[in-house]
């Protein structure tokens, strides 16, 4: 009976903690969380994030630099700023990089992007936004800073391309059936490569033709960001099972820019 209860203590104490969690991540807001800067080499432009604090109390909120990459199913892990070759730590500067808010004040930050002359490739990063929590003596000398840690709450992207740089070029290769008891229609999956420098907003779509008939149907798209050098592995699953016949499936990518659609395509057999 004893062990029992400390179990159920246990759980309401986790259940209290993820209440708690989720509760503390939702006061305050930044807005907006994606920001894309077109300045051409040489150029400078500002942006602002709006910062709101919807707590019940005087909060202190940092903002911090950092780079990520992006792997083959779009998941952002986040690196040390000026850690890549695309980092964009070393043109953008946050003013004011600390400030202080009452209940339900806003303040605006300035985003500077400084382009230097021989900037024509396109960036990346992500600014972390956070409450900022004073350290001890001793970790902060441990860990060699100024006495303050910005806990990441909010994630801003932020991209820098030149408007003068439009080198759009993608490709669809590799498409294959995915296997797999838990899906209800056939899904097919393909990999999209980016081998230009801008970053692909694309939108991708199954396309099926009947062979016999000649009856051709295009599926609901959905868009997916590919960034330069970039291979990214979409699946898409057909809303219906065609009827018993051969069909050619294509797999169609549409970036936009005056491009032509990229695709790729398999015969399918249905019984």
């Amino acid at each position: 009976m004893q062990i029992l209860l400390t179990k159920v203590r246990l759980y309401l104490i986790n259940v209290l903690l993820a209440f708690s969690a989720c509760a503390f991540g939702q006061d305050f807001e930044v807005a907006p969380v994606l920001v894309s800067f077109n300045a051409n080499p040489g150029e400078n432009q500002k942006q602002t994030l709006t910062v709101r604090n919807h707590g019940n109390e005087r909060q202190k909120f940092g903002f911090s630099l950092a780079d990520y990459t992006v792997s083959e199913d779009g998941t952002k892990t986040a690196l040390e700023a000026g850690s890549t070759e695309r980092s964009l730590a070393d043109w953008l500067n946050i003013n004011p990089s600390f400030v202080e808010l009452n209940p339900n004040e806003f303040t605006e930050v300035e985003l500077i992007m400084t382009v230097p002359r021989t900037g024509f490739n396109t960036k990346w990063g992500m600014v972390h936004v956070g409450v900022a929590k004073e350290q001890t003596a001793a970790d902060a000398d441990k860990q060699l800073t100024t006495g303050v840690v910005i806990i990441p709450r909010i994630v801003v992207l932020v991209k820098q391309s030149p408007r003068s740089n439009m080198n759009y070029k993608g490709t669809v290769l590799d498409l294959k059936e995915v296997e797999g008891a838990d899906r209800n229609f056939r899904s097919f999956e393909a990999t999209l490569s980016n081998l230009g420098d801008k970053v692909l907003d694309a939108k991708v779509f199954l396309a099926l033709a009947n062979l016999e008939t000649a009856e051709e149907k295009q599926f609901k798209p959905t868009t997916v960001s590919v960034y330069p050098g970039q291979l990214r592995k979409v699946v898409l699953t057909l809303p219906e099972d065609p009827q018993p016949g051969q069909y050619a499936l294509a797999f169609l990518m549409d970036y936009g820019h005056r491009a032509p659609i990229e695709g790729v395509q398999i015969l399918l057999n249905v019984e």
